[in-house]
């Protein structure tokens, strides 16, 4: 879509707001809260939820050039940095300072009571070297597997952080493969001649990583690997997520940027107590499962004053995919998302789809969203089984969404937005209609209202749920839909409720088409079941 002078003025001015404390800019929080956390950010929430827990660290310090790094970009420094980390988590804890420099370096481990502390200018550059990574078991993606070792991890920690100024480069153009589609002709003719291979039109850094490809049937797993040899042989395709944090307690992400991750960017996975503030993630907008945020069945979470830039969708709440995550059996729960900005991503605010240990009790307020793909995003299908329930969504501000600002997709096909062809999505909708059963995803009690967006090349929203389980309880209230392609579909859904809606299209077109609905309510005026046939609706 075009970018105008206005738009970029918003987006500064969006940019600039996420100064000062979570839920407010105005400056009497700013003064009453300083740098911490506000506790006006726990205001009005519609669930009972305690205030997350903080990490708090002793007055001691180290300084990794103590423990022999430098900060030269040539030297390698993993030794160097996981021994100053080593020594202060011994020593009771305290804060790990990186200075300012170009510090290169393996695969960091996070310890308990450690504050790793990046000061303004301080580069740290992961190195390409797949050989530094080692293959471990883990998740990804919602199913248990093997990937390589994370730039950035910690499992089983408490009380641990990353904070300060500093910049987190997790070289991750050397581990994507990218589509050709992703690229100008200029971009991919330069990206072939730098190496590589080509295998119709996607280019894989590394013979390795193709034939991990190949040994892929669906998503990122790759299967019939049995021996070390033949792991290490597609070593190059087991792209780790930038930072990994499993089963960890307190944990604080503050100030800190994160960029070029080889895969999913930042993933704390069964963590508790996490928080995430001023934190700034960014991926190219080519890069393949370039996940900003993924907070994946972690309980008491903020997330707040962010800004994401991302290859895939940003901020996503997961909790593990089909028989694995059900078996896990845990959920996403007790999350605030507040005061972000999103410039881009396949979603601004994403639930799923990897959601099959349920996710309950998120609230998303007071957020921008400039050019994401699509706003706000649920998704999932068949074979996930998992109910999400209990989202509320407020005041949310998005401009030049290239589909659906509002978006329930339950019969997801793993490509993003607009991806998919209209013969794909029908050919998955004409399957025949199965039992309900544990597989059945579910989408429910979702209450949406305060959303504003100018301007969409797709419909301005679309509820498309299973016939044998429709999107059931969504409220939709004081919501402003403007230059729009198309109005409002809605399939499959039950119990849903529009209040003060106001959808403006392009070219006048009906505002609202509804099939397959069962007690809808359009400003007091009500329907009881529409069928098959679809019934055009005024808003």
């Amino acid at each position: 879509m075009k970018r105008t002078f206005k738009n970029v003025a918003m987006m500064l001015l969006a940019l600039a707001a996420l100064t000062g404390c979570g839920g407010t800019s105005s400056q009497s929080q700013q003064s009453t809260c300083g740098q911490g956390i506000c506790p006006s950010v726990y205001e009005n929430l519609p669930f009972e939820m305690k205030a997350v827990e903080q990490p708090s660290f002793p007055d001691y310090q180290v300084n990794i050039v103590d423990f022999g790094a430098k900060g030269d970009g040539i030297t390698l420094n993993t030794e160097a940095i996981n021994k100053a980390i080593t020594s202060v988590s011994e020593k009771g804890g305290g804060k790990v300072v990186i200075p300012a420099g170009i510090w290169y370096t393996g695969p960091i481990v996070l310890k308990s009571n450690v504050n790793l502390h990046a000061e303004a200018n301080a580069l740290v550059i992961f190195s390409d070297d797949f050989m530094l990574y080692p293959i471990l078991d883990t998740s990804f993606e919602g199913l248990n597997t093997r990937r390589c070792q994370s730039p950035l991890s910690a499992y089983g920690a408490e009380n641990i952080a990353i904070t300060g100024k500093g910049v987190f480069d997790g070289s991750g153009d050397s581990w994507r493969p990218v589509k050709k589609g992703k690229m100008t002709d200029g971009q991919w003719k330069k990206l072939v001649a730098s190496g590589g291979v080509v295998d119709g039109n996607v280019w894989y850094p590394t013979e390795g990583s193709l034939k991990g490809a190949k040994a892929t049937k669906q998503f990122n797993t790759p299967e019939g690997l049995s021996t070390p040899a033949e792991w290490d042989e597609v070593r190059p395709w087991l792209r780790p997520v930038l930072l990994s944090f499993v089963n960890c307690k307190r944990v604080l992400l503050e100030d800190a940027t994160f960029k070029n991750s080889p895969a999913w960017c930042l993933h704390p996975l069964m963590c508790q107590d996490i928080t995430l503030n001023r934190v700034k993630v960014f991926n190219p907008w080519y890069s393949q499962n370039g996940d900003a945020l993924d907070l994946e069945s972690c309980k008491n979470a903020l997330v707040i004053n962010c800004i994401f830039d991302a290859g895939d969708d940003a901020i996503c709440i997961k909790s593990g995919k089909d028989k694995d995550g059900r078996e896990r059996g845990i959920p996403c729960e007790n999350v605030v998302v507040k005061n972000n900005v999103v410039l881009h991503g396949h979603g601004g605010f994403v639930v799923g789809s990897e959601m099959s240990g349920g996710v309950k009790n998120i609230y998303v307020s007071d957020c921008s969203f400039l050019g994401t793909d699509v706003g706000l995003r649920f998704k999932s299908t068949r074979g996930r089984g998992g109910v999400v329930e209990n989202i509320y969504i407020d005041n949310i501000n998005m401009i030049d969404i290239p589909n659906e600002p509002l978006l329930f997709d339950l019969f997801y096909g793993g490509k993003g937005a607009g991806e998919e062809t209209d013969e794909e999505v029908a050919a998955r909708m004409r399957a025949a209609i199965p039992a309900v059963t544990e597989e059945t995803p579910s989408f429910r009690n979702i209450f949406i209202s305060n959303v504003k967006c100018k301007g969409t090349d797709g419909r301005a929203m679309f509820f498309n749920g299973l016939p044998e389980m429709p999107v059931k309880n969504v409220v939709v209230k004081d919501v402003i839909i403007t230059e729009a392609k198309k109005g409002v579909v809605i399939s499959q859904a039950e119990d849903v409720t529009f209040e003060n809606v106001r959808i403006e299209t392009v070219d006048g077109s009906d505002r609202m088409k509804v099939n397959n609905a069962k007690n809808l309510k359009v400003d007091g005026k009500e329907y009881a079941e529409i069928g098959f046939k679809a019934q055009s609706i005024e808003l």
